[in-house]
């Protein structure tokens, strides 16, 4: 299946709620869900039926991937990994989504969203550990350090991003000077500030 090239806002306004997948755009007025907040298409403005308990575990799964940008495949693979491991699957599946690279270098505050933190890692401008990495989907562990490479450390972008007052998480420390930061440890699930509602996300494909 191909990747989605159209406008994100429409997955904003299909799952009703601010996705953020347009960094700072999306807390201005311009912001399309805040002019069309309701569901895009023919039929948005329509009365909405009642949903079932699938349509409720679906919703949940979609907007989860679409938060982090993931297709379907890969998403379920992540669902299948923490399953497999030890402890409450739903906490385990966000830290998994969590510990990407390009997630991180959201988080760090080197992009402004994902979508642009992939960006940043395709193109080569980001380290790991003193390598570079140009895959968004590697997995950081405790105490990795993720850089930005030396010979991209003058991106306007980079420098716009960290500008930008956007708190750290508790599990990763940051180095604005040197364009860098540590993996402290596992994120607990009240320490990510994702609004998702992952029980569901699980429900969902236990019952496929």
């Amino acid at each position: 299946m191909s990747r989605y090239v159209g406008p994100n806002c429409r997955y904003c306004r299909r799952e009703g709620a601010k996705l953020f997948l347009k960094g700072e755009r999306c807390n201005l007025e311009k912001c399309a869900f805040e002019r069309r907040s309701y569901a895009p298409g023919q039929h948005g403005q329509g009365m909405r039926r009642k949903q079932s308990d699938y349509s409720v575990q679906l919703r949940a799964k979609q907007k989860l991937a679409r938060i982090y940008g993931i297709r379907e495949g890969q998403f379920r693979g992540y669902y299948h990994e923490a399953v497999r491991l030890p402890g409450v699957s739903g906490t385990l599946l966000l830290r998994l989504l969590e510990s990407r690279l390009d997630n991180l270098v959201f988080r760090l505050g080197f992009a402004a969203s994902r979508k642009a933190a992939r960006q940043l890692v395709r193109h080569n401008h980001v380290t790991v550990n003193g390598r570079r990495v140009n895959i968004p989907s590697f997995l950081a562990r405790t105490g990795d350090v993720i850089q930005i490479a030396e010979a991209s450390r003058q991106l306007e972008c980079v420098h716009e991003s960290l500008r930008r007052s956007r708190e750290v998480v508790p599990w990763l420390s940051v180095d604005k000077v040197n364009l860098s930061g540590t993996v402290l440890g596992q994120p607990n699930r009240e320490d990510i500030p994702t609004l998702a509602n992952e029980q569901l996300v699980v429900e969902f494909y236990s019952r496929v």
